[in-house]
């Protein structure tokens, strides 16, 4: 069996991986906080036919070597993929526990089983307790809650992440209720994305740094604003073309071999 076809099959296996990348990306288009993904290819293995190197016997009185070799290449296959933790568009809000931070950093939350897990999401609600949690009802860590006669409005988070209120018994004074810290890691990118706008620490991202936002190289929290994607659709559009076109002409290279074959077959009558 010619070798052309197992290689081009892994070209298109290959662009169905891009294209499905690219498919997620674009439909997270408008998820609050979703960083998109990027695909890393590789070259697979070569099969050697002659080694570079090896004794030429070209000239047998003074053995010459030959300087390069002979090597078919066996395809591609995925190398990794990504998330890119570059900092999306701000959009404004009337929401006054919508937070957004500008820079590096992510908020952390607590699942249902205790672990802890970390987003960009920053479109933070409120229960019947006046706590703070995310719209799948994980809780903000550290823990911040509302004094029940709080005044709705008053709600006031500052850059540093300290977060004030008026209530009902002092309506004059703001009173300070917590400190909101975020988190960073060496690799972010060694996450290990759940759904759900979030991810967890995993061996590859290392442990979580904490920090108090706009110290020490942590971004800073901004109210009443959300980070969108960072989804750039024109630039998926344009590489869906690319991984389309890539596909087609593996497909072609799938026929040619097909044909090739078809000759070879055809030569005895």
């Amino acid at each position: 069996m010619m070798r052309s076809l197992w290689t081009a099959a892994t070209g298109m296996q290959g662009q169905q991986f891009l294209l499905d990348t690219i498919a997620n990306n674009l439909s997270n288009v408008n998820t609050v906080g979703f960083k998109k993904n990027r695909v890393d290819f590789q070259d697979l293995l070569y099969q050697s036919l002659r080694l570079a190197g090896s004794p030429s016997s070209l000239h047998r009185q003074n053995l010459s070597k030959y300087p390069t070799g002979i090597e078919a290449g066996l395809g591609v296959e995925v190398g990794a993929t990504q998330k890119q933790y570059t900092q999306g568009s701000a959009k404004q809000t009337e929401n006054e526990l919508d937070m957004m931070i500008f820079g590096n950093g992510f908020f952390r939350v607590r699942l249902p089983d205790g672990r802890l897990a970390y987003t960009r999401d920053g479109s933070f609600k409120l229960d019947s307790n006046g706590d703070i949690l995310t719209s799948d009802g994980y809780y903000l860590e550290p823990r911040i809650t509302l004094p029940q006669d709080y005044i709705p409005g008053t709600v006031n988070i500052s850059e540093e992440g300290i977060v004030t209120v008026k209530t009902a018994a002092n309506p004059n004074e703001d009173i300070e209720i917590g400190q909101i810290l975020i988190y960073r890691f060496i690799n972010s990118g060694g996450l290990t994305n759940i759904g759900k706008n979030l991810a967890i620490e995993s061996q590859a991202s290392g442990p979580a740094i904490e920090g108090i936002p706009a110290r020490n190289g942590f971004g800073f929290i901004k109210q009443k604003f959300l980070e969108m994607s960072n989804v750039n659709a024109i630039q998926e559009m344009v590489d869906m073309i690319v991984a389309q076109r890539a596909y087609e002409m593996d497909s072609k290279a799938i026929q040619t071999s097909d044909n090739m074959l078809g000759t070879a077959v055809s030569l005895k009558r």
